[in-house]
Protein backbone atom coordinates (compact mmCIF):
# COMPACT_ATOMS: atom_id res chain seq x y z
CA UNK A 1 0.00 0.00 0.00
CA UNK A 2 2.78 2.47 0.91
CA UNK A 3 4.62 1.60 -2.31
CA UNK A 4 1.50 2.42 -4.33
CA UNK A 5 1.21 5.87 -2.67
CA UNK A 6 4.92 6.57 -3.24
CA UNK A 7 4.57 5.56 -6.88
CA UNK A 8 1.62 7.91 -7.32
CA UNK A 9 3.52 10.78 -5.66
CA UNK A 10 6.56 10.23 -7.88
CA UNK A 11 4.32 10.13 -10.96
CA UNK A 12 2.59 13.37 -9.90
CA UNK A 13 5.88 15.19 -9.34
CA UNK A 14 7.19 13.93 -12.69
CA UNK A 15 4.04 15.12 -14.46
CA UNK A 16 4.18 18.54 -12.83
CA UNK A 17 7.84 19.00 -13.66
CA UNK A 18 7.18 18.37 -17.36
CA UNK A 19 4.21 20.76 -17.29
CA UNK A 20 5.99 23.68 -15.62
CA UNK A 21 9.60 23.55 -16.78
CA UNK A 22 10.24 24.48 -20.38
CA UNK A 23 13.86 23.32 -20.51
CA UNK A 24 14.90 19.68 -20.31
CA UNK A 25 16.58 18.48 -17.12
CA UNK A 26 20.27 19.31 -17.07
CA UNK A 27 23.14 19.32 -14.60
CA UNK A 28 21.65 22.41 -12.91
CA UNK A 29 18.77 20.40 -11.43
CA UNK A 30 18.79 22.36 -8.14
CA UNK A 31 17.77 25.55 -10.02
CA UNK A 32 15.07 23.64 -11.89
CA UNK A 33 13.83 22.14 -8.65
CA UNK A 34 13.71 25.61 -7.10
CA UNK A 35 11.66 26.96 -10.02
CA UNK A 36 9.29 23.99 -9.73
CA UNK A 37 8.83 24.70 -6.01
CA UNK A 38 8.08 28.36 -6.77
CA UNK A 39 5.54 27.36 -9.48
CA UNK A 40 3.83 24.98 -7.08
CA UNK A 41 3.75 27.72 -4.43
CA UNK A 42 2.24 30.15 -6.94
CA UNK A 43 -0.46 27.75 -8.09
CA UNK A 44 -1.28 26.69 -4.53
CA UNK A 45 -1.36 30.11 -2.83
CA UNK A 46 -1.64 32.67 -5.64
CA UNK A 47 1.36 34.49 -4.16
CA UNK A 48 4.97 34.43 -5.21
CA UNK A 49 6.45 37.79 -4.21
CA UNK A 50 10.01 38.26 -5.54
CA UNK A 51 10.28 34.62 -6.50
CA UNK A 52 12.54 33.09 -9.14
CA UNK A 53 10.50 31.81 -12.07
CA UNK A 54 13.17 32.23 -14.74
CA UNK A 55 12.34 30.06 -17.73
CA UNK A 56 9.20 28.63 -16.09
CA UNK A 57 6.59 27.16 -18.40
CA UNK A 58 3.29 28.73 -17.38
CA UNK A 59 1.67 28.33 -20.78
CA UNK A 60 -2.10 28.59 -20.54
CA UNK A 61 -1.97 29.00 -16.75
CA UNK A 62 -4.88 30.66 -14.96
CA UNK A 63 -3.05 33.26 -12.89
CA UNK A 64 -6.06 35.39 -12.06
CA UNK A 65 -5.29 37.89 -9.28
CA UNK A 66 -1.90 36.40 -8.40
CA UNK A 67 0.83 38.38 -6.63
CA UNK A 68 4.00 38.30 -8.71
CA UNK A 69 5.45 41.61 -7.55
CA UNK A 70 9.20 41.79 -8.16
CA UNK A 71 9.22 38.22 -9.51
CA UNK A 72 11.94 37.18 -11.96
CA UNK A 73 10.11 35.79 -14.99
CA UNK A 74 13.01 36.24 -17.41
CA UNK A 75 12.43 34.00 -20.42
CA UNK A 76 9.27 32.50 -18.91
CA UNK A 77 6.58 31.06 -21.15
CA UNK A 78 3.25 32.75 -20.35
CA UNK A 79 1.74 32.08 -23.76
CA UNK A 80 -2.07 32.21 -23.58
CA UNK A 81 -1.92 32.68 -19.80
CA UNK A 82 -4.78 34.47 -18.04
CA UNK A 83 -3.25 37.28 -15.97
CA UNK A 84 -6.51 39.08 -15.18
CA UNK A 85 -6.11 41.24 -12.08
CA UNK A 86 -2.57 39.97 -11.46
CA UNK A 87 0.02 42.26 -9.84
CA UNK A 88 3.38 42.12 -11.61
CA UNK A 89 4.69 45.44 -10.30
CA UNK A 90 8.48 45.50 -10.71
CA UNK A 91 8.55 42.04 -12.30
CA UNK A 92 11.38 41.13 -14.68
CA UNK A 93 9.77 39.79 -17.85
CA UNK A 94 12.75 40.24 -20.18
CA UNK A 95 12.39 37.91 -23.15
CA UNK A 96 9.19 36.38 -21.73
CA UNK A 97 6.62 34.93 -24.10
CA UNK A 98 3.21 36.49 -23.40
CA UNK A 99 1.78 35.87 -26.86
CA UNK A 100 -1.97 35.42 -26.77
CA UNK A 101 -2.05 36.23 -23.05
CA UNK A 102 -5.13 37.82 -21.47
CA UNK A 103 -3.78 40.86 -19.61
CA UNK A 104 -6.92 42.50 -18.21
CA UNK A 105 -6.72 44.92 -15.27
CA UNK A 106 -3.18 43.67 -14.74
CA UNK A 107 -0.62 45.83 -12.95
CA UNK A 108 2.72 45.93 -14.74
CA UNK A 109 4.02 49.19 -13.26
CA UNK A 110 7.83 49.36 -13.31
CA UNK A 111 7.96 45.92 -14.96
CA UNK A 112 10.77 45.17 -17.42
CA UNK A 113 9.25 43.80 -20.63
CA UNK A 114 12.40 44.26 -22.72
CA UNK A 115 12.21 41.97 -25.77
CA UNK A 116 9.02 40.36 -24.43
CA UNK A 117 6.64 38.80 -26.94
CA UNK A 118 3.17 40.32 -26.44
CA UNK A 119 1.94 39.47 -29.93
CA UNK A 120 -1.77 38.69 -30.18
CA UNK A 121 -2.21 39.43 -26.48
CA UNK A 122 -5.15 41.35 -25.05
CA UNK A 123 -4.10 44.32 -22.92
CA UNK A 124 -7.31 45.72 -21.46
CA UNK A 125 -7.11 48.34 -18.70
CA UNK A 126 -3.55 47.25 -17.95
CA UNK A 127 -1.30 49.55 -15.90
CA UNK A 128 2.14 50.03 -17.42
CA UNK A 129 3.42 53.13 -15.62
CA UNK A 130 7.23 53.32 -15.82
CA UNK A 131 7.33 49.90 -17.51
CA UNK A 132 10.13 49.19 -19.99
CA UNK A 133 8.95 47.90 -23.37
CA UNK A 134 12.15 48.25 -25.42
CA UNK A 135 12.09 45.70 -28.23
CA UNK A 136 8.73 44.26 -27.11
CA UNK A 137 6.66 42.63 -29.85
CA UNK A 138 3.10 44.03 -29.86
CA UNK A 139 2.11 42.76 -33.32
CA UNK A 140 -1.56 41.88 -33.39
CA UNK A 141 -2.04 42.88 -29.75
CA UNK A 142 -5.43 44.32 -28.82
CA UNK A 143 -4.80 47.33 -26.59
CA UNK A 144 -7.77 49.03 -24.93
CA UNK A 145 -7.80 51.59 -22.11
CA UNK A 146 -4.06 51.04 -21.62
CA UNK A 147 -1.38 53.72 -21.91
CA UNK A 148 1.79 52.61 -23.65
CA UNK A 149 4.69 55.03 -24.05
CA UNK A 150 6.45 55.13 -27.39
CA UNK A 151 9.78 56.50 -26.28
CA UNK A 152 11.41 59.61 -24.98
CA UNK A 153 11.04 61.08 -21.56
CA UNK A 154 8.03 62.57 -19.87
CA UNK A 155 8.00 66.35 -19.95
CA UNK A 156 9.01 67.80 -16.62
CA UNK A 157 6.42 69.75 -14.70
CA UNK A 158 7.02 73.46 -14.48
Amino acid sequence: MKTNIKTKMIAAVAALSTMFLSAPAKAEAPASTQVLRQVLRLTRTGECFACDLRGANLRGAHLIGVDLRNADLTGANLEEANLEGADLTGADLQGANLSGAFINSTTLNKADLTNANLSNSQLYSAQLEDATLIGANLNGAAVFDTSIGVGGESPEEE
